[in-house]
């Protein structure tokens, strides 16, 4: 039962991570004025996403103008987030 609860706890964390990267992309479409609402939103996940999102943009380069590293970001999150419930499962 432990197991069941610390693995949704990590799950919904990493879920919302993942809520995070894509709130981020779609911000970054919306131009941001100094002062604004939309500003402060964009500066607190400026420092939660760009961190992790940085560690792909050193790889993966834009297409066309296009950034896909949080896309990989995502997808790697995924499989992060698989195998820490898996370990979970096999430590409690």
């Amino acid at each position: 039962m432990l197991a069941y609860s610390v693995a949704n706890v990590v799950s919904a964390l990493f879920n919302l991570y993942e809520i995070l990267i894509i709130v981020w992309c779609i911000m970054s479409w919306i131009p941001r004025r100094p002062g604004s609402v939309v500003s402060d939103v964009g500066a607190v996940l400026d420092r939660l996403i760009l961190p992790y999102v940085n560690l792909f943009r050193r790889f993966i380069l834009p297409l066309g103008g296009i950034d896909f590293s949080p896309v990989f970001a995502v997808l790697a999150l995924s499989v992060i987030e698989m195998l820490a419930i898996r370990l979970i499962a096999i430590l409690l």
